[in-house]
């Protein structure tokens, strides 16, 4: 069988021309090398956090499944951290810090990679404040892109920045980098509010309905995303959808116009162009300030 020697670690390369995504006919081994190329924008969003797998072993076209702890056939070179959960039961996550362990992961057919809101040396405070927008049955992305302006004009208003970019299916997710001082909590009622206010502008399309049943097709502003344990896609990740789509980085002046999230895909995306920038070159960021201005528009 085949080997890439990658940094120094033998990595081991099976079955390179099996389909996994039939509709453009593109392979296991092209997934591979996708995530080589991409691994300089890619690996920094999963160094230091415990990462949530999805694995397609027969392809995006075949039912896939959940993966968190390491693999018993690991090599003896990837590093893993162990998490005890409410119960006692331990957890051995897989640490994403470098190609190689990236490489034996697509391998073993990881399409999409989850990190954790939070890095593990602060597994309680979050590193990120996250607005998560998906189009539902009487909105479209059209509506996404307008709501996903607004979020970004007020955290304008809050002197807070953030970024922008699509989930690689069908919405747009908006991160906002904090000091990693605030608890889950914390952080979570700050996104709360900050969709209150969105919800008074956009009552027509937005709900903050909870019950899935009562949402009316509007869409939801998930707030209880900010949550520990709870995972998103990171930006270069592939999706395992009709054709190989990513979660790719925008600027705030591309919602001006007509958004896609399905023309990000493995075969459009043009290395030789400059990639607009994801969250790496905003310093963390403090909540106090923009807290009370938000208390204040709210009440």
């Amino acid at each position: 069988m085949p080997y890439l020697d990658i940094e120094g670690k033998q990595v081991r390369i099976t079955n390179p021309d099996k389909v996994f995504w039939p509709e453009t006919g593109t392979t296991k081994g092209q997934m591979i090398e996708y995530y080589i190329k991409v691994s300089p924008w890619l690996l920094p969003c999963l160094a230091g956090r415990l990462v949530s797998l999805q694995r397609f072993p027969n392809g995006a076209h075949r039912k896939g499944f959940y993966q968190k702890n390491c693999s018993d056939n690991a090599p003896e070179w990837v590093r893993t951290f162990t998490l005890a959960g409410k119960k006692g039961k331990e957890t051995r996550w897989v640490l994403i810090d470098n190609l190689p362990t990236l490489v034996w992961l697509a391998n073993s057919g990881v399409i999409e990679f989850h990190p954790w809101l939070s890095s593990i040396g602060s597994l309680e405070y979050p590193d990120y404040a996250v607005f998560d927008l998906d189009p539902m049955e009487e909105y479209g992305i059209d509506e996404v892109r307008q709501v996903a302006q607004a979020i970004g004009s007020l955290l304008e208003k809050l002197e807070l920045s953030g970024r922008v970019k699509t989930s690689g299916a069908t919405g747009l997710q908006v991160f906002v980098p904090l000091v990693p001082i605030y608890k889950y909590s914390q952080v979570r009622d700050f996104v709360h509010a900050c969709c209150q206010i969105i919800y008074r502008n956009y009552p027509d399309w937005t709900t903050l309905e909870r019950n899935i049943a009562k949402r009316q097709g509007k869409i939801y502003l998930d707030y209880m995303q900010n949550a520990r344990g709870q995972t998103i896609i990171s930006a270069f990740s592939l999706r395992p959808q009709p054709v190989p789509t990513l979660s790719f980085p925008l600027e705030w002046e591309d919602l001006h116009r007509a958004v896609d999230p399905r023309k990000y895909s493995l075969h459009a995306l043009d290395f030789t162009a400059k990639f607009p920038s994801w969250v790496e070159k905003i310093p963390g960021q403090r909540l106090e300030k923009a807290a009370e201005r938000i208390k204040n528009m709210l009440y």
